[in-house]
């Protein structure tokens, strides 16, 4: 089918009331591992690459590899740059194969970030790639992103209504009270729906929902039987996922489960089998756990058997 837009994906997602997942990959058995349960679901699906990710795997090996994946697949595929932050990296992607690219300046001052995305909508539009922009801060770590409890701010509705006006984003990602990374509340969960409500009601366009992993409890109870130090780690909750989703959520940013699948998979194949040293049987059941969370998330998330209704 060959790579499309994340416009093109999540316009119909917003129209139709779903999420698609956006799956944070570093390698090959990851990307396998996604698209695998994508068409399984026959789903839609954004491939997210963080800056950490290009540094580590490549950048040509990682357009290549999702590229050769959309044009095996009967499913809608998008390339998007996940969290933005160098110039040079994001203007690389828009002009080396991916189809959408975040631009993260929501660490600057509200003109400033305005200004900043705007400067890459301008060029991303031109070669027809989408862009996501951010607005307000989530608490916790991804990648080379760090946000302490006290640097956090959720999302204003009036100011996100004019971020979106004057840079011309696609699709906006608020802060409305998730977190990144593995360790995501201390005490219960719990999202601001009626500040998603009121954002969604004044931009109307797809909304994105960063630092959304439910953390399953049957992924990290297998991560911690063989050896993880992971026992505080808590997600969001499947049901406040749902409401959000009902509410304008239409594209959610998934990596730490997927981590938490990988993990587990291979700590449990190196602790039952501790001759082998063939890398196919250590990460072979890697991939396929990924598969089968990333087919859950597409269950909960509302996009089964959406790739054909475009």
């Amino acid at each position: 089918m060959g790579l499309v837009t994340g416009k093109e994906i999540l316009e119909v997602a917003n129209r139709d009331g779903y999420a698609v997942g956006a799956f944070n990959i570093n390698n090959l058995e990851i990307l396998q591992g996604v698209v695998a349960g994508c068409i399984e679901k026959n789903s839609p699906v954004i491939i997210a690459v963080s800056e950490g990710a290009i540094k580590y795997a490549g950048f040509d090996y990682i357009v290549a590899m999702v590229k050769t994946a959309a044009e095996l697949s009967p499913i809608p595929i998008a390339l998007h740059l996940d969290h933005g932050r160098d110039k040079e990296i994001i203007y690389r992607c828009i002009k080396g194969g991916f189809t959408s690219v975040m631009i993260d300046a929501s660490h600057l001052p509200l003109e400033e970030n305005i200004k900043e995305t705007k400067v890459v909508v301008e060029m991303a539009h031109a070669e027809g790639i989408s862009v996501e922009g951010e607005l307000g801060r989530l608490k916790g770590v991804e990648e080379t992103v760090s946000v302490a409890e006290r640097e956090a701010t959720l999302t204003d509705p009036q100011q996100a209504e004019r971020f979106v006006e004057e840079t011309g984003v696609d699709f906006l990602a608020p802060a409305i009270g998730t977190s990144h990374g593995a360790f995501k509340f201390k005490g219960e969960a719990k999202l601001d729906l009626e500040r998603l409500k009121e954002i969604k009601r004044r931009l109307g366009i797809p909304l994105v929902l960063h630092g959304a992993s439910t953390v399953p409890q049957r992924i990290l109870e297998l991560a911690l039987k063989y050896g993880a130090d992971l026992k505080e780690a808590k997600g969001v909750p499947s049901e406040q996922l749902k409401k959000a989703i009902a509410l304008g959520i239409n594209k959610i940013n998934t990596d730490t489960d997927l981590r938490l699948a990988f993990t587990g998979a291979v700590r449990k194949v190196l602790a039952e089998n501790p001759g082998v040293f063939d890398p196919r049987k250590i990460l072979g059941p890697a991939r396929d756990m990924i598969a089968e969370v990333v087919k859950e998330k597409i269950s909960l998330f509302g996009s089964s058997g959406k790739a054909r209704s475009r």
